[in-house]
């Protein structure tokens, strides 16, 4: 036997046990692009109007920060440069699952149970690795199908394709290596998400400068830089690929040492040892939730806030840009949907923190299931604690916390776009509503997440697939004309457009009527089933 004695077995189970997420999330970022390049098109449809647009941007920097520099003004340079977010996804997404089967899947004991059979110590880490590019493999192949279906010429196509592919192999081997450190899975994501954050941190600090700019070298410390400096669709450069590729061989030779020095279930670092009697704080449910939810809240709220400042310091300098282009005040009206072009920014912008902070919501609603797949919950709810008060000491983080993300996240954004325009007392109330309005929606998700938990444990995770559709309805809805029964399945569609519109309370009481319904639902189903249910 082997190593990787039933690598190939493997690999079927894990894309059996993936194949709904791995198809939703590849279709949902394969049509981004074919969107964005549709809707350019359609507002620029001259070589002089993508000029102008191109170079609008070119002079903002927040916005070249955000979503990195465009290397020309092509349909297919502007389409890649709205599309470069699509590289940090789709290394978010697989540094994640790299992680979930390998470190979570030791965590859980199930690594142990198949290595009790005819299983090669590296059988594990080498299907994770091995499912993860291929899927990576087919969202570059979709991508590039799509953009030659929109008439772009076909070698862009495939070199955004392979960065995207390659974007995503690279944090998937980051997610290889950052497995065999730690004892816990949340520890392990910790430190693979903080070294995606850093990556982008340094993609955005090097970008912000423009290009040729003093700090404009700071993109070349981060994969996320690599990926967009291939140059698709502006003369491009093939030989970027090779940094990735060694990047990603390098890694992997990192990994696979490290799995061999350690025990399964163990880690390379050793784990902290806590105190020898629990604190008086601990003595209650609600005091353990807060124990187990404040490191998520904390990382979530930082995110947002960063988020948020981007915004704020983004919005002062989009009147600029109008005044400078008018082809600029059209996109911002048409994703933003209202006159105001500041206002729809904002509008526009919060919907997306409003997203974000829904997935803060959904993942710590299943922190209660993998509290239970743990059986962790099980000892717990032998004492004194009754079901309802465990599950809801749970629920006031999953709903309150992303409160608190969109509020402090609507805070900044206020308060640094009222110091840049002189108006802090004027624009503080006016971002902060339009955090707060979001507020219904993202407990619905949350509520769906505590839904299937009640009731169908087993389908917890379809709670992201819930996630990934409001975010396909919302992004490329209106752009594929779909009819508005289609877009009203999501609840972000419904939130009143503010500032710059009519705020409506009828939607939000009825959105905030469905979650108490839903999260309601789940309790008493909660109460009714088994428990652990693995």
């Amino acid at each position: 036997m082997t190593g990787t004695t039933g690598t190939g077995q493997l690999v079927r189970l894990i894309l059996r046990r993936d194949r709904w997420l791995l198809l939703l999330w590849i279709l949902i970022l394969a049509v981004l692009p074919m969107s964005y390049s549709s809707a350019i098109a359609e507002l620029y449809p001259t070589e002089a109007g993508r000029q102008a647009y191109a170079s609008g941007m070119a002079s903002n920097p927040s916005i070249v920060s955000l979503l990195g520099p465009a290397f020309g003004s092509s349909l297919g340079a502007l389409t890649v440069q709205r599309s470069s977010m699509i590289m940090l996804v789709a290394g978010l997404i697989s540094l994640l699952t790299v992680i979930r089967h390998t470190r979570t899947e030791e965590e859980t004991g199930r690594r142990e149970l198949l290595g009790s059979t005819v299983l090669g110590r590296h059988a594990g880490l080498t299907a994770a690795l091995i499912a993860t590019f291929a899927a990576d493999v087919v969202l570059g192949g979709v991508i590039a199908l799509g953009l030659v279906s929109q008439g772009l010429p076909a070698m862009g196509a495939v070199a955004f394709g392979l960065a995207v592919t390659t974007t995503g192999w690279v944090f998937a081997a980051v997610g290889g290596v950052v497995a065999q450190l730690t004892e816990g899975s949340g520890a392990a994501r910790a430190i693979g998400l903080g070294t995606l954050g850093l990556a982008l941190l340094l993609r955005m600090a090097g970008d912000a400068t423009g290009t040729g700019g003093d700090l404009s070298w700071l993109s070349w410390l981060s994969p996320l830089g690599w990926g967009q400096r291939v140059q698709a669709y502006a003369d491009e450069r093939w030989w970027v690929f090779a940094l990735l590729v060694s990047l990603v061989v390098v890694l992997i030779a990192a990994a696979y040492p490290l799995s061999a020095r350690r025990d399964v279930a163990a880690g390379i670092l050793p784990p902290r040892l806590g105190p020898p009697l629990a604190a008086p704080t601990l003595r209650s449910p609600l005091a353990l939730a807060w124990r187990l939810h404040r490191g998520l809240l904390l990382g979530w709220t930082v995110g947002l806030v960063a988020f948020g400042a981007v915004v704020g310091s983004s919005a002062d300098a989009i009147e600029e840009a109008i005044q400078d282009s008018a082809q600029v005040g059209d996109i911002i009206v048409r994703l933003g949907g209202t006159s105001a072009f500041t206002d729809a920014y904002l509008s526009g912008t919060m919907g997306l923190v409003a997203l974000a902070a829904a997935g803060y919501g959904i993942q710590a609603a299943l922190r209660m299931r993998a509290e239970e797949t743990a059986l962790r919950s099980e000892p717990v709810l032998a004492a004194s604690v009754g079901r309802f008060r465990w599950m809801a000491s749970h629920l006031l983080f999953a709903l309150l916390g992303p409160a608190v993300a969109l509020a402090v996240a609507g805070l900044t954004s206020g308060l640094i776009y009222g110091q840049a325009s002189g108006d802090i007392a004027g624009q503080v109330p006016r971002v902060l509503a339009a955090a707060a309005v979001q507020l219904p929606a993202v407990w619905v998700l949350a509520a769906v997440t505590v839904l299937l938990f009640g009731l169908l444990p087993r389908l917890v995770m379809v709670s992201w697939a819930v996630l990934g559709v409001c975010v396909l309805l919302g992004q490329v809805g209106a752009i594929m004309q779909l009819d508005q029964w289609a877009l009203d399945v999501s609840p972000f569609t419904h939130i009143p457009r503010i500032p710059g519109g009519e705020l409506t309370v009828t939607p939000l009481i009825w959105l905030t009527g469905i979650a108490v319904l839903l999260a309601g639902l789940g309790l008493l189903g909660f109460r009714r089933r088994d428990v652990p249910v693995v």
